[in-house]
């Protein structure tokens, strides 16, 4: 350890380090860690989030929807765009640096081995705990039953946003094995809301009945489901996402939140930024799924920033992009990207390694009023948004 580091800030070089890698996926790693502080997780109920895409934007409008209903409200949520304390809130304030800070000097002493994600929870739960929040909005990391988040004690309703390939490696091949991973945080009698369709919803349906989970979804409850106006996220794809918080916080006895919730912002999704006189629209779109939602909303622009991490189907994920936009600047997100210059010799365009270097070619490239779409990675919407002046 660094011990000319002031106790005050966090080591996050040493939080980041504990990878996931060769340690097993599940809520074992969480319930250790939440066991040793005295299981911080019985002291409030928890709204898990789960799902392939959407899951952000829905916990943005839930947060949003119960601090207007008058409760005190935790949320925790990955990844973050510019701060690691973008990950804890107390009624929409981030952590405290100091608190980090802290955690992390506790987890090295008791915990040297644990994964980040599971730190990460851990550190959460202590802080809704200690700051007394009465309802936790909890975003899913990857799955389900096989994610850590299935470790929390106390669960007030389980809400699936839609299901559809991403992380193959871990959850399954298929929809229908992705959607069985998901639905495995069903607990019976615990109200189970969903707005996934097809194949998926005949999987949840399924596992709903196995555990006995009441299942609500906008067929069987429409008026639960009910907007009464557009949300103020961007893209046809939030309406969904917006029908699942309203149904939540109905369901909850917190529908007095749902005007609210409308209301709430996300940033990095489908955020309309400027630049000298051209439009900047940054989304995370970072699967197949999102990035086919993305194009349905942004149908035409002039040019696309993109960049992907390797390990996601990055073919799959840009082709729903390739007619949106005839000039393209492909980037790395961090070191694990797919390499930019592969995707320019495979699909046309230009390759700038460095995301601020490449948005500035991509700024250039897009005429004065014209629109450039930036997506494949939350990372970087991050770094674009930082770059752009924007670090809220």
């Amino acid at each position: 350890m660094d011990e000319s580091r002031p106790s005050s800030l966090p080591d996050y070089a040493w939080l980041y380090g504990r990878t996931r890698s060769g340690r097993a996926r599940g809520p074992q790693g969480a319930r250790t860690l939440l066991n040793l502080l005295g299981r911080p997780d019985t002291a409030f109920p928890s709204i898990r989030v789960i799902g392939t895409n959407g899951k952000g934007s829905t916990c943005a409008m839930l947060e949003a929807g119960l601090i207007s209903a008058g409760v005190r409200t935790g949320r925790f949520t990955s990844p973050h765009l510019h701060d690691y304390e973008e990950r804890i809130r107390v009624q929409g304030r981030h952590l405290d640096p100091a608190r980090t800070a802290a955690f992390i000097r506790w987890a090295r002493h008791h915990a040297p081995d644990a994964a980040f994600f599971d730190l990460s929870l851990a550190l959460a739960c202590q802080a809704f705990a200690q700051d007394e929040v009465e309802v936790a909005v909890m975003e899913a990391g990857v799955g389900g039953a096989s994610d850590a988040t299935q470790a929390l004690a106390t669960v007030a309703a389980v809400a699936i946003t839609n299901v559809d390939l991403d992380h193959v490696g871990v959850l399954g091949t298929t929809v229908e094995a992705i959607a069985r991973d998901k639905a495995g945080a069903a607990l019976a009698e615990v109200p189970l809301l969903t707005t996934a369709t097809g194949p998926a919803l005949e999987v949840i349906r399924q596992v709903a009945l196995e555990v006995g989970a009441p299942l609500l979804t906008p067929e069987t409850h429409p008026a639960l489901f009910g907007l009464p106006r557009p949300p103020a996220l961007a893209g046809p794809h939030q309406r969904q996402n917006a029908a699942l918080a309203a149904a939540t916080l109905r369901t909850l006895g917190h529908g007095s939140g749902v005007d609210a919730a409308l209301e709430a912002v996300h940033p990095g999704r489908l955020e309309r930024l400027t630049v000298d006189g051209r439009t900047v629209l940054v989304d995370g779109a970072h699967n197949p799924h999102a990035t086919r939602a993305l194009a349905a909303a942004v149908p035409r622009a002039d040019v696309l920033l993109f960049g992907n991490l390797a390990r996601k189907d990055t073919a799959a994920t840009l082709a729903p992009l390739l007619a949106v936009a005839p000039l393209r600047v492909y980037t790395a997100p961090g070191d694990l990207a797919t390499p930019p210059a592969e995707l320019a010799a495979r699909y046309g365009g230009e390759a700038v390694n460095d995301p601020a270097a490449a948005l500035r070619r991509a700024v250039t490239l897009t005429p004065p009023g014209g629109t450039l779409l930036v997506a494949g990675s939350l990372y970087l919407a991050g770094a674009v948004r930082a770059e752009l002046g924007h670090h809220n």
